[in-house]
């Protein structure tokens, strides 16, 4: 094994080329800035919708990413009940369903918090409530320890694997992650959308936990964008985004992680998914709209008509306008 990011002299002291980089990052800011900027001049309960179907795409695609396919009924209703939102169709929701709604919730709710140790161990907890990932049962609430073998991503049938990634040795793991949170707290000028792309390629090439690292990794930019955006929540869904540029998200990943310290094509591809994230969410907004909207003007004329049934069974009739 060689080449890999970790294992230069310099790791991990990352560059980029601002020539490159701050005009894309500029008009990123800009686009970031006029949505967020209306948003908040909705309505709360406009707001908390959007934030309802954003995070709802969040933890669906998350977990897509690895593999894991979640019932959307269960993660909307989870992430409701969490927001204190009344809306018709709960259903009760499964563990492995409320422990990542946590862990993001957390991320983005409590995104100017300290991150420790602790609350990581945490998050991996919630992620694998039984401590098993599928049938495996693995460490959980801790670092790995590679008792079964270095941690390596590989891809391929069965004596045809391709090994893309092999991780630092797990001895090395609580050092690696001091210097990690160490830098994640540090109140720099460094621009959080930046530190956001950082944070998520730092984190997988530590690859501290058995599994759930790339969720995690996730919830650390969003928790850091949620910073940038300087107001709790999700407006946009960096998840969905990924998934839907898997491919040359795993591309420009592996290409990292086997290159220099010199991560300005992460840097582009990071801040240009976040333009189609907030895009996307541009989407998800004129939904919301619309529904609020059509309730307003329908809502009186729905409750008038109800309210001159004598007969209940004539309700199964009942025209909506």
């Amino acid at each position: 094994m060689s080449g890999y990011i970790y294992q230069r002299a310099d790791w991990p002291e990352f560059t980029w080329d601002n020539e490159l980089l701050l005009p894309q990052l500029g008009n990123v800011r800009n686009f970031q800035g006029k949505f967020i900027g209306k948003m908040t001049s909705l309505g709360f309960e406009i707001r908390k919708e959007a934030v309802l179907e954003n995070l709802t795409q969040d933890v669906i695609r998350t977990s897509e990413i690895e593999g894991e396919f979640l019932d959307l009924a269960q993660v909307r209703s989870s992430i409701a009940r969490r927001l204190g939102m009344d809306i018709s169709g709960l259903v009760d929701s499964d563990h492995n369903v409320d422990g990542i709604v946590e862990m993001l919730l957390d991320a983005t709710t409590d995104f100017d918090k300290r991150l420790t140790i602790e609350r990581l161990f945490d998050w991996h907890c919630a992620l694998f409530p039984t401590g098993r990932s599928g049938m495996y049962k693995i460490i959980v609430g801790n670092w790995r320890d590679d008792s079964t073998g270095p941690m390596q991503m590989v891809s391929g049938a069965l004596g045809k694997e391709k090994v893309h990634f092999q991780a630092p040795e797990a001895k090395k793991v609580p050092h690696e992650m001091e210097r990690f949170i160490s830098w994640f707290n540090d109140d720099s000028d460094l621009d959080l959308v930046i530190k956001a792309a950082i944070a998520h390629l730092w984190f997988v090439t530590i690859h501290p936990f058995e599994d759930g690292n790339g969720r995690i990794a996730r919830a650390l930019a969003d928790m850091l964008l949620t910073r940038s955006d300087g107001v709790p929540g999700r407006f946009y869904s960096m998840s969905t985004q990924i998934r839907n540029e898997l491919k040359e998200y795993y591309r420009i990943l592996e290409s990292t992680q086997r290159g220099l310290l010199d991560i300005t094509p992460w840097l582009l591809w990071f801040s240009n998914c976040l333009m189609n994230a907030i895009n996307g969410a541009e989407v998800i907004l004129e939904k919301v709209l619309f529904k609020h909207k059509f309730w307003n003007i329908h809502a009186t004329q729905i409750l008038t008509k109800v309210s001159h049934i004598q007969n209940p069974h004539q309700m199964r009739n009942l025209p909506l306008q």
